[in-house]
């Protein structure tokens, strides 16, 4: 029996200001407030709520038939705490439902899989928690920013406790194989792959409203019936995209909501269910190990990380941002710590690309590449700066190890100190309730022996002559 699998991406992007070099020391605040509130208020409008309605009213018609999977990345949610809380109060509601799953990625939609494993763990963590925060799940899945995998990384996510993980189903890495089956990792066979369907996952984020389009105007029956024609063997149709493909890149008057509220309808016509992603790694079969020793990504023609580090400007910098990812780890300053995940952010290194793309690239207050470069490099360069003062450069990667290593050691010591602590706690409170009882017991063993006591004297006690003479 066919299964859609229906993923929805939600991330926000925050918007830097335009830095000038000689800010570089006097301001250390490099956020665009007013265009970040303008669009995400736009976004919110125009895409987050309408869609998230009609997902909704889908769940509500349909029951348990209808699930679908989101992901949130922790910049984003910050973003949405501050301009759009609406958009994470209808998550919860829906999250309420039992009808859909959230996934973990990367707190900060970053890189960090490329080059730091402890900071990529440490990003998914906090996203998790985050998550559990606010929904009260925590996330069986994977999702790297921009589907972004290889055996490698891969191999980290079973290592951190993932069941499973999704990726792009590129055919330079497919060959004559299907991504309507589950894999398995090639490092990790524990690890199962979810890989998204190119082409029936563009027909609606990319081409849906495209006039030119030879499959143009597209319906519900006729894209469920594309799916139902697919080999009875291949069960497993995964459809994965940014939210925003629902209301911004295909506008709400193309009536793209209409068409996926036909979706579920259409599908049970054929026989066709709906299943997150948890649930395919827990019921489905793995059929082959998937080998994937370049990175690749949903990003392009190329499926690969060249829109954010194919030339030489998005290079440097992210070499540069990275060159100071020890210290960022080891100072540990609030402050510091947000900046570092606004700066990771990938959009950042997408804004410096020089690649001809057949997908709109809106560069934001950026003229082109350079000039997204250099922006991006001053208020680095005023970042580092920062994070120089509190660890100064003279203090070697050596020295800085040592010291990583020797905190890494104390936290450690520390969480073991606190679970034993908790452990003796329990087993005082343990000890505690039992004395109560005993006490308990013994007070009423007390009561009881006097007041048979009392009954026994008070038998035994006999009248004299002058009470007899009274009573008479």
């Amino acid at each position: 029996m066919k299964t859609i699998c229906l993923y929805f991406e939600i991330h926000q992007i925050t918007h830097l200001k335009r830095y000038r070099f000689f800010d570089i020391g006097t301001d250390h605040y490099y956020y665009d407030d007013y265009e970040n509130d303008n669009s995400i208020s736009y976004i919110r409008d125009h895409s987050y709520m309408p869609a998230l309605n009609a997902i909704e009213q889908m769940i509500q018609e349909n029951g348990n038939y209808f699930k679908v999977a989101f992901s949130l990345s922790g910049v984003g949610m910050e973003q949405l705490e501050l301009h759009a809380p609406e958009v994470l109060r209808k998550l919860q509601d829906l999250s309420k439902t039992g009808c859909v799953e959230f996934l973990a990625e990367p707190y900060s939609h970053g890189l960090a899989s490329l080059i730091t494993p402890d900071g990529f763990a440490n990003e998914v963590r906090r996203q998790a928690e985050k998550i559990k925060e606010y929904f009260g799940q925590e996330p069986k899945v994977l999702r790297n920013s921009s589907l972004i995998y290889s055996d490698d990384i891969g191999s980290q996510a079973s290592q951190m406790g993932f069941k499973g993980m999704l990726t792009e189903g590129a055919k330079h890495v497919l060959g004559w194989k299907s991504p309507h089956y589950l894999y398995s990792c090639a490092q990790a066979h524990k690890l199962k792959l979810l890989l998204r369907d190119v082409e029936l996952s563009d027909d609606i984020s990319l081409r849906f409203n495209d006039s030119n389009w030879d499959q143009y105007p597209l319906f519900a029956d006729t894209y469920i019936n594309k799916i139902a024609s697919l080999p009875k063997e291949e069960e497993i149709i995964n459809i994965f995209m940014e939210l925003t493909a629902l209301g911004i890149a295909q506008p709400l008057e193309s009536n793209i909501l209409e068409f996926l509220k036909a979706l579920p309808a259409c599908a049970k016509a054929k026989g066709i269910t709906f299943s997150t992603p948890s649930e395919l790694c827990q019921k489905v079969k793995v059929v082959d190990v998937l080998s994937v020793p370049d990175t690749l990504s949903w990003v392009d023609e190329e499926r690969d990380v060249s829109c954010w580090l194919g030339n030489a400007m998005q290079r440097e910098a992210f070499e540069k941002l990275y060159s100071v990812a020890e210290r960022v780890h080891i100072c540990n300053d609030p402050r510091i710590n947000q900046d570092w995940d606004y700066l990771q952010a990938s959009n950042n290194f997408r804004f410096m690309t020089t690649k001809p793309s057949n997908v709109g690239l809106d560069r934001g207050i950026y003229n082109g590449p350079f000039d997204a470069f250099t922006n991006y490099m001053n208020i680095l360069g005023d970042f580092i700066n920062r994070v120089n003062s509190l660890y100064p450069e003279d203090i070697d990667n050596e020295e800085l190890n040592s010291l990583l290593t020797t905190i890494t050691n104390q936290d450690k010591e520390i969480e073991t100190k606190d679970l034993e602590i908790t452990r003796l706690q329990a087993k005082i409170d343990k000890l505690e309730a039992e004395a109560a009882k005993l006490r308990e017991r013994l007070t009423g063993s007390k009561k009881t022996v006097e007041k048979k006591s009392a009954t026994k004297k008070a038998s035994s006690k006999k009248a004299t002559p002058q009470e007899e003479n009274l009573a008479d």
